[in-house]
């Protein structure tokens, strides 16, 4: 996987007024943790974080702090502004050598399907999936070829295998399929249970923002 550094400095300050303070000129708060690690609060410049956030990939960052110290992290949480979309908090897990890390992955969907050449329409119900390995193992993406799918078939968590990589979603979860086109009479394969929607979140569960 690709490594890429992110200078960032070490907020002393972590109100609320000081976070708007750094908005407003173009940084961005955010905070590093890890196991047995206190909490580290950071600031970035916006630039700088948004190629982290807005990928298909996910990257090793090789966070450079003003004081010297270094940590290499993965971004676990993105928290945005409900009307213009920028990134306003992150929250990044430092990796530890030998810990294996749960975090989602992006899903890459490539080819076109048999199906929808039949007529049928691709459905995307997962756009990441959610694994658990060591530091070193982790994707950068993960690539489905959906050339083979024909009206009615489905690739699941259970069709997927990597090395070294334990994917957490149920087995029957359905990533993509094809179905017949709009009118047309549905049918769900034997024993498989229609997909949920897709909901997408990076990290832990939310904490007051630091």
């Amino acid at each position: 996987m690709e490594k890429k550094v992110l200078q960032a400095a070490v907020r002393s300050e972590i109100s609320k007024a000081s976070r708007s303070t750094l908005r407003q000129n173009k940084r961005v708060p955010g905070v590093i943790y890890a196991r047995n690690m206190p909490a580290i609060s950071i600031a970035v410049a916006e630039n700088d974080i948004n190629p982290f956030v807005f990928t298909s990939d996910t990257h090793i960052i090789a966070v450079q702090l003003d004081n010297k110290e270094a940590h290499d992290c993965v971004l676990k949480d993105t928290q945005f502004d409900p009307v213009t979309d920028r990134v306003v908090h992150f929250d990044l897990q430092a990796l530890v050598a030998g810990e294996s890390i749960e975090m989602e992955v992006p899903v890459v969907f490539t080819g076109t399907a048999v199906g929808v050449r039949d007529g049928g329409v691709l459905q995307q119900f997962f756009h990441r999936v959610q694994v658990e390995c060591l530091p070193a193992d982790i994707p950068e993406h993960i690539v489905l070829d959906v050339s083979s799918l024909k009206i009615g078939q489905s690739i699941h968590i259970r069709d997927l295998s990597i090395t070294n990589v334990k994917f957490l979603q149920p087995s029957e979860t359905v990533l993509v399929g094809v179905v017949p086109p709009r009118g047309a009479e549905t049918t769900v394969a034997e024993g498989e249970a229609p997909a949920e929607p897709e909901v997408i979140a990076k990290g832990k569960e939310k904490q007051p923002e630091e």
